[in-house]
């Protein structure tokens, strides 16, 4: 499983007609000069560092969750997380991955690596100020993000995030057009996905393929390590949600990490199946068609990661 060799006709027939060297991009499009996420110019209203730079003692008693959006989305993917959090006694922390939120250019400019170091950069500067209560969330990628750093022991040696919780997290996709874009190589310049024109404000409506690219290898590594077995940081509490029937990230991955992501104690970690259809079903907000299934379900799991963080 450690690499995807599918290629469909049909999906390979739609990746070609998207072989103009330049998308058609609007101003009204994340993907142009115009837009950009806010926490590029107002951090301090989205990450915790930079709103508290110099905590009080009542401060550093507090938890503090970092929030990580997916591979084309930006804050945005947390936002009503960070709304719903808004009376609590935690404060939240909403990354936004380096090269997202900003150009196409230099979104197709970045690498796995890239989006991976804003993470990095939150959690030591949270550190470095004294906070000792500290975990993550991340959706889709950015759970991806969070098993490549587990699976370096990353956190070995610092103070460990007291939890992690994993949305929808893309180990295997259900889509596989990200394992034929290597193949494709050239011929697929990139691909335009299907969403609002409001939604283009917040996500990225053209994909390069150099980031399909940069995606599959991630999916790539992270599937190895969870073959060859990740060991959760001391003291660190593991916690999957994943869609039954998600279109982009299959029900498989969740197999993949119960199976190959324990705790240091060897205890398994948890895994709820969640009965959506929908990615990263925490992220209910400019979706059509809301049903009250969906409502619990966004529910069920802020109430989950809320009473982590007392």
């Amino acid at each position: 499983m450690r690499y995807f060799k599918y290629i469909w006709i049909g999906v390979l027939s739609l990746a070609l007609l998207s072989c103009d060297k330049e998308p058609p991009i609007t101003d009204a499009m994340l993907d142009g000069d115009l837009i950009f996420d806010p926490s590029l110019y107002e951090p301090e209203k989205f990450l915790v560092s930079a709103r508290v730079p110099n905590p009080s003692a009542a401060d550093l008693e507090k938890h503090v969750i970092i929030a990580i959006h997916g591979y084309t989305a930006t804050t945005f993917e947390w936002q009503e997380f960070a709304d719903w959090s808004k009376d609590s006694s935690y404060m939240v922390s909403q990354v936004l991955l380096d090269g997202h939120g900003r150009t196409y250019k230099e979104f197709k400019a970045s690498t796995w690596q890239d989006w991976l170091k804003p993470i990095v950069q939150e959690y030591e500067k949270l550190l470095a100020l004294g906070y000792t209560k500290i975990s993550f969330v991340g959706s889709s990628t950015g759970g991806a993000l969070l098993l490549e750093l587990l699976s370096n022991q990353f956190f070995e040696n610092k103070t460990a995030p007291k939890n992690i919780f994993l949305v929808d997290v893309i180990v295997v996709p259900t889509i596989k057009l990200q394992s034929i874009a290597g193949l494709v190589g050239p011929m697929l310049v990139y691909v335009e996905t299907d969403q609002t024109a409001v939604e283009d404000s917040f996500w990225y409506r053209f994909r390069p393929q150099e980031t399909i690219n940069e995606l599959n290898k991630l999916i790539a590594n992270v599937q190895y390590k969870l073959e060859k077995g990740i060991i959760a940081s001391n003291g660190t509490h593991v916690h999957v949600f994943q869609s039954k029937y998600d279109p982009t990230s299959s029900a498989t991955g969740a197999v993949l990490m119960y199976k190959g992501l324990k705790h240091k104690d060897g205890t398994r970690i948890k895994v709820d199946i969640m009965d959506s259809d929908i990615h990263v079903f925490t992220r209910l907000s400019l979706r059509q068609n809301i049903t009250e299934k969906y409502k619990e379900n966004q529910l069920f799991a802020f109430r989950q990661i809320s009473q982590k963080l007392r």
